[in-house]
């Protein structure tokens, strides 16, 4: 009996995937190969580690406690091949870089060039659903964002977490009180990006979580434009508390109901390959603070 590298790639091909089919394209095999190194493992050891459900295989109790530990030891012979192919990349090369905040994405691309210098990063910026179609159609090799989908299709890893927080010009009001409740923030001009947001996705998650409907005086498509739009004595806006690194003219006060950190990570389509994606996933321990 033995759990071979060629047996455990399938079964997690299969986890990740769903079915045969989608897992021999995603390896590179025959169909077929991939179903006989499934069951002979089954067969080796007397277990059963998938039940079909139409054309979909769903994976047992046992294929899943197996597959917490052999993914991990996927992950570590993809960081072992990568070591070993990396040499002519770290040459050269060119690293596709999608961000929803400006930060922390600049401080993760910043500790990933101070360890490679010679590699170009391209960076896309934009909103959580222009990111997130860049990733699914390959537009970008990696991504950092956070709200990300808890889809198989995706490889996660949480960089650091933040909330998100109001953000004024430091000469109102709001600047002196230090934190504030969501109710008081309705005697104000608020500013709001549009729907396709994740930072405006959790404001009004929160105002309608306290049975509130705000009228926005100002919406913005752009970070860049809620930013503006405050510094200008315009309106209370609404940031993650590291989205951006400016400071001139910008306050930022935590408000009660979404004093709540929540992950942003680096994430990549499942297969996608290459070194510098596994070494920008690993650049994340080089960031302060790491």
């Amino acid at each position: 009996m033995a759990l071979t590298s060629a047996r455990m790639r399938a079964v997690n091909a299969v986890f990740e995937t769903g079915n045969f089919s989608s897992a021999a394209r995603r390896l590179g095999v025959s169909q077929p190969s991939i179903a006989q190194l499934v069951r002979d493992l089954e067969a080796d050891f007397g277990v059963k580690l998938f039940d079909r459900h139409g054309h979909h295989l769903m994976a047992t109790p046992l294929c899943r406690q197996l597959y917490a530990t052999t993914s991990r030891l996927a992950a570590m012979e993809a960081d072992a091949i990568g070591i070993l192919e990396q040499r002519e990349e770290l040459a050269g090369g060119e690293l596709r870089v999608g961000l929803g905040n400006s930060m922390p994405g600049m401080a993760l691309i910043s500790a990933f060039k101070a360890l490679y210098p010679k590699i170009q990063v391209r960076i896309e910026i934009g909103n959580w659903s222009e990111i997130m179609a860049a990733v699914t159609d390959q537009r970008v090799d990696v991504a950092v964002l956070p709200e990300v989908p808890q889809d198989r299709r995706f490889r996660c890893e949480v960089c650091l977490s933040q909330r998100v927080v109001a953000i004024c010009h430091p000469e109102h009001p709001l600047n002196v009180q230090g934190q504030m409740s969501i109710t008081g923030l309705m005697q104000y001009p608020l500013v709001f990006r549009t729907r396709n947001s994740s930072t405006q996705r959790i404001v009004d998650k929160a105002f309608r979580a306290s049975g509130l409907r705000p009228e926005p005086a100002i919406v913005v498509n752009s970070r860049e434009g809620m930013l503006e739009a405050v510094a200008n004595r315009l309106g209370v806006g609404f940031l993650w508390e590291h989205g951006s690194s400016r400071t001139d003219r910008i306050a930022k006060v935590v408000v009660s109901e979404m004093d709540i950190a929540l992950p942003e990570y680096i994430f990549a389509l499942f297969g996608t390959k290459g070194a510098l994606v596994e070494l920008f996933f690993n650049a994340r321990h080089a960031m302060p603070g790491a």
